[in-house]
């Protein structure tokens, strides 16, 4: 196994990231706190085949409180935070950014919006997960139902497999910026109130365009007529 210190920069995981989970039989793990990095060691010395653990030097706050018999990080992802309101939206992050994703949850549920929060610290582990458990960590229904935002701060190129065509990607798709990293975060559109405000704006968006629809149906149908009997 490799450890990997991507730096502050946003910029040094969108330029790492993707090319490595490219390399066929790499299990590429990025933990967001001690909990998980502990669990992601455990799992890559089970695995028979490198692996390459992607760390940072940000302070992170813990983000596991509460106590698991099941090394969850083996699962590749797994429900960090359920739901409190009716479910209409779940955030997928990686690393540094679950801590984004959760205060983004705490904005939804406040909104009356319920978000489960996904921690995915090995994508290519999760997609050798049985259907019923990939099924039940990401249901498989429209984004209009249930709308899957992923939170990573490198490039969104491949986070459509688990977000769909039509779910939110929050990331950075060019190079060349350089400052403290919360400027960049915030830069970038990666900030708690800003991937909040995108999510409202989408959710919203959904509703309108179902009105609009309902309305051109009503429009073209023409009022119904009740017949004498």
């Amino acid at each position: 196994g490799t450890v990997l210190d991507l730096g502050w920069g946003p910029g040094h995981i969108t330029a790492h990231l993707r090319s490595l989970g490219a390399m066929r039989g790499l299990h590429v793990y990025r933990p967001a706190d001690a909990v998980e990095t502990a669990e992601c060691w455990a799992s890559a010395l089970a695995i028979d085949g490198p692996s390459l653990i992607a760390l940072s030097r940000q302070n992170l706050a813990p983000v596991r409180t509460s106590a698991s018999d099941e090394n969850l990080s083996a699962r590749g992802a797994y429900r960090l935070k359920a739901a409190k309101a009716p479910r209409k939206v779940i955030l997928i992050a990686t690393g540094s950014e679950i801590e984004i994703a959760l205060a983004v949850a705490a904005n939804l549920e406040g909104e009356g919006i319920g978000a489960d929060v996904v921690s995915m610290p090995c994508t290519e582990l999760f997609d050798l997960q049985p259907s019923s458990y990939r099924e039940d960590i990401l249901p498989d229904v429209s984004n209009r139902e249930i709308l899957r935002v992923s939170i990573e701060a490198g490039t969104t190129f491949g986070w459509e497999r688990y977000t769909g065509l039509h779910g939110l990607r929050c990331g950075i798709d060019r190079f060349g910026a350089s400052a403290p990293a919360p400027d960049l975060y915030d830069h970038f559109g990666l900030s708690a109130p800003k991937i909040t405000s995108r999510v409202l704006a989408h959710i919203s968006g959904h509703a309108r365009r179902r009105i609009e629809r309902q309305q051109t149906l009503q429009h073209r149908d023409g009022p119904r007529r009740v017949g004498a009997f």
